[in-house]
C-alpha cells in the first residue's frame, strides 16, 4: 500500500468513527455531570424507609431474570431485566417514585445509574434488594 493509501484509508476510519466517538464523549461527559452533583446516598431507598405510603405510591421494577420474577416478588412490581432498562424507558413513569431491584442491589444499582444518567431523578435502588424487602420493609401487603 503506498504512503498515499494508507492516509486515505486512516483518514476514512476517522471519519467512520467520529460519530461514535462523539457519542461516548458524551455519554462520559453525562456520567461526570451526574457524578459531580449527585448526593452520596441518591438513588437508595432502604427497605425500612418503604412503609404503606411509599409502598403504594411508587413503581416497583424487579430487575432480576424471568425465572427469578416468577419465583416471587415485590407485589405489582413489573418486570424489567436489568440491561433493558434504557431499551424500555418508556415503561419507567416520570412523575412517581421507582424503585429497581434485584437480589443484592448490584444488578439494579446499574440500572439504576442508567437511568439517573439518562434523566430519571425519580429511580432509586432498593439497597439489599427483593431479600432486605422481605426481611425489613416497614409494610408489606
Amino acid at each position: 500500500m503506498s504512503p498515499r493509501s494508507a492516509i486515505a484509508v486512516g483518514v476514512l476510519c476517522l471519519s467512520l468513527s467520529s460519530p461514535a466517538l462523539a457519542q461516548q464523549e458524551a455519554a462520559i461527559e453525562a456520567m461526570q455531570d451526574y457524578l459531580m452533583f449527585a448526593e452520596e446516598t441518591a438513588g437508595i431507598i432502604l427497605p425500612q424507609q418503604i412503609d404503606q405510603m411509599v409502598f403504594e405510591s411508587a413503581l416497583f421494577v424487579d430487575t432480576r431474570s424471568a425465572d427469578q420474577h416468577a419465583a416471587g416478588t415485590i407485589p405489582g412490581a413489573i418486570h424489567i431485566e436489568w440491561r433493558e432498562v434504557l431499551d424500555r424507558i418508556e415503561e419507567i413513569p416520570t412523575d412517581r417514585m421507582t424503585i429497581l431491584f434485584c437480589d443484592t442491589g448490584a444488578r439494579s444499582s446499574q440500572a439504576t445509574f442508567a437511568l439517573r444518567v439518562a434523566g430519571r431523578s425519580n429511580v432509586v435502588v432498593l439497597q439489599s434488594g427483593y431479600g432486605g424487602w422481605l426481611r425489613d420493609a416497614a409494610y408489606h401487603p
